[in-house]
């Protein structure tokens, strides 16, 4: 929560007593200490706390059970959950008062410690109270409220932990693509696997077909094809030669390659995303920055309160005025105990993320459910945000006297042989048109260029224009045709038969329908949408124009787009980042709120702060009222929460004893402090009937 907090090891921030977090995880899979501790401490000592308040509200019906013999049970069951498993919430309130940074901890430990000492007090020395603090036999003592602050605070600890523990698992994620070895070409011309830490700039390294490229470098020999969808989002496998770019962790296709080492460890690409989204997470500014300044005066103005209550009774109250000072101090202590001020917040986020499930939206932290509703610009990646993120067949053209079935029969036919994407797509529509397939015996790759073969004793060929050029095929009658399908951002391939062209084909990547609907609702509602993809100009014009997407920006690196993000973020604007592939994780984790689509990769939604389950952009419409319901209901739940201690801890340092006669003894004042919890509770569960938005834009009957 405080990035400017740093040390060696694990440890405490001082400034809000939270645990630190690593700058920079590893695959190892150490477990987290801090969460092991206080499961740990919650598992063995609920029991007691559980047993205690049950004593404290039923006790009186045990038969054979007396007065005194409870309250030392209550004495003996609360005092390890207290100095035990409250230990390091007593550790972090007196580092909060030496660093003179009050927080919740304060407030934690201080209440904690008025109640269980004035317990303590109570059952030990009764003799010490007034008859009028005495109830059915004893001393009003206050064990339970002490044991269930305990336990609920070491609960709500372990819950946080494991959802902040999360927050490395996109680093992970990407750690893990990059392989462990390479296969390095010694001077001799021998080759030897390597761990990936031992190679070097300008070592010669072999990657072998199915193989993951091991670091950034130049091609010096082969062909092949290379999947660099994990970083670039690209769905089409690109193809590589002589003087090409490879990026680390991108899968080889058939051919083999031989490579040249000019970026290794922290400098590849791979790295870099690595060291941007830990960045990005380190700098998010904290939620609770206003809670915090909140929560300090707070505290100062409490303990003041307790203070200058104790000294008025003891100097000036009747006697026996210390006595009285010590209960009416106590009294302010124990109705100022945060229940409800802790509480406000979590149970509205608690309902809320619930809530948003229901609807197919996932928010990962409480950050993002605040922040949402504040969002003015959206960022928005091309392939399997707004389309598909896989190619599909388009159209199919044939020319002269060769029918349209009869190009796409051809075609699959040759590309049965084939493993790329693109000729997967024409096999699976020849095959849904029922259309009979032959065999092609002679199939042959062309790297780059597409595929050859003897179909029923045709000579054909099928790829781009490079293809039909070096088999001086003329193609002139297909051109405009082919220019018309690229502009409309389709990928085009051309057909041959024995040097006469047949007809062309196209795939694209196509358009989400549910796509232009979001654009067109968002934008409505004042949002501006900008597209940012690692494809070329044209595709990216033409789906942009096809969404009414006015602002647009094609061929960008991951860099390129967490830059973007920065930049508009640098103009003032309130940026959402929303993508699907490892390529996006930079900048959705540089994003005001990063947003993924539940259909993409682990790694986008581990850096995302918002997850659209069915990869539906109009989820966000759903996100954004739900963002702001929920800071109404938190601000409502701080209201009554800070109502009843405006209210109560005046009374209970007795500013209506000199005219009424009144005080508010430390029993009633624990009743006010349960009213003020449940107000909370009660309030926040209102957010689980909040009305959305639903796929059409309307609000939810």
């Amino acid at each position: 929560m405080h990035p400017q907090i740093r040390q060696p090891g694990p440890g405490v921030c001082p400034i809000c007593g939270m645990a630190l977090e690593p700058e920079m995880p590893n695959l190892e899979d150490d477990e987290n200490p801090e969460l092991a501790d206080f499961s740990r401490r919650f598992l063995w000592t609920l029991p007691l706390t559980v047993i205690v308040l049950v004593l404290a509200m039923f006790g009186q019906h045990f038969p054979g059970l007396s007065t005194s013999a409870r309250t030392w049970l209550e004495l003996v069951l609360s005092t390890p959950v207290v100095l035990w498993a409250g230990w390091p919430f007593f550790q972090r309130c007196v580092q909060s008062i030496r660093n003179r940074s009050p927080n919740m901890w304060t407030l934690i430990g201080i209440g904690v410690a008025a109640a269980y000492g004035y317990s303590v007090v109570a059952t030990l020395a009764p003799g010490l109270f007034p008859d009028s603090f005495h109830e059915h036999g004893r001393v009003g003592v206050y064990f339970e409220a002490a044991a269930v602050i305990i336990s609920l605070t070491l609960l709500g600890q372990v819950l946080e932990l494991r959802a902040r523990s999360k927050t490395s698992a996109a680093i992970k994620a990407l750690l893990g693509l990059s392989p462990k070895t390479a296969r390095r070409i010694a001077p001799d011309g021998s080759e030897a696997d390597i761990p990936l830490e031992h190679v070097h700039v300008g070592d010669r390294l072999r990657v072998r077909p199915g193989e993951k490229v091991p670091v950034d470098g130049t091609v010096l020999e082969g062909r092949s094809s290379v999947d660099e969808s994990m970083l670039t989002g690209e769905p089409i496998p690109i193809s590589k030669h002589e003087g090409e770019r490879l990026i680390g962790a991108t899968m080889n296709g058939t051919g083999s390659l031989v490579m040249r080492a000019d970026q290794v460890g922290a400098d590849t690409t791979l790295s870099r995303i690595v060291q941007l989204v830990a960045q990005a997470q380190r700098s998010r500014a904290p939620m609770q920055r206003m809670a915090d300044k909140v929560a300090y005066w707070f505290v100062l103005a409490v303990v003041s309160v307790a203070i200058a209550t104790f000294l008025l009774w003891g100097l000036f109250g009747p006697e026996p005025s210390w006595t009285w000072a010590i209960l009416n101090a106590v009294s302010v202590l124990i109705i100022a105990c945060p229940c409800a001020l802790g509480l406000a917040t979590p149970m509205s986020i608690m309902v809320a993320t619930g809530r948003a499930a229901q609807a197919g939206v996932l928010f990962r932290d409480a950050e993002a459910i605040e922040q949402f509703r504040t969002l003015d610009t959206l960022v928005v990646d091309k392939t399997g945000t707004l389309t598909e993120g896989r190619p599909a067949f388009s159209t199919v053209v044939g020319i002269g006297a060769t029918p349209d079935q009869e190009v796409l029969r051809l075609a699959a036919s040759l590309d049965q042989g084939s493993e790329h994407p693109l000729a997967e797509a024409i096999v699976a529509e020849a095959r849904a048109r029922g259309l009979q397939l032959s065999a092609a015996p002679d199939f042959d790759s062309v790297t780059g260029m597409g595929v050859r073969g003897t179909v029923d004793g045709q000579r054909l060929l099928l790829g781009n224009h490079a293809l039909m050029a070096a088999n001086q095929v003329p193609v002139e009658a297909l051109a405009s045709e082919a220019e018309r399908l690229r502009s409309n951002g389709a990928s085009v391939m051309l057909l041959a038969a024995d040097g006469r062209a047949l007809g062309l084909l196209a795939v694209a990547d196509p358009i989400k329908p549910s796509a232009r609907p979001a654009v067109e609702a968002l934008q409505a509602r004042g949002m501006r949408v900008v597209m940012a993809t690692g494809d070329g100009g044209t595709t990216a014009r033409a789906v942009a124009r096809q969404l009414g997407i006015s602002e647009f920006h094609g061929e960008v690196s991951p860099e390129d787009k967490a830059v973007l993000v920065q930049k508009l973020r640098g103009e003032g604007h309130r940026v959402a980042m929303a993508g699907d592939g490892i390529n996006d994780a930079p900048a959705l984790a540089n994003a005001d709120v990063g947003i993924a689509m539940g259909t993409g990769t682990d790694v986008a939604m581990s850096s995302a702060q918002v997850t659209l389950v069915k990869g539906d952009l109009r989820g966000i419409l759903r996100a954004r009222a739900l963002s702001e319901a929920t800071v109404a209901n938190m601000r409502q739940n701080l209201a009554f929460a800070f109502l009843y201690n405006a209210i109560g801890v005046p009374i209970a340092a007795g500013v209506l004893y000199p005219v009424f006669g009144l005080l508010l003894s430390p029993m009633i004042a624990a009743l006010a402090m349960s009213l003020s919890s449940a107000s909370v509770v009660a309030n926040a569960l209102r957010l689980s009937r909040t009305r959305l938005p639903d796929d059409a834009g309307t609000t939810e009957p």
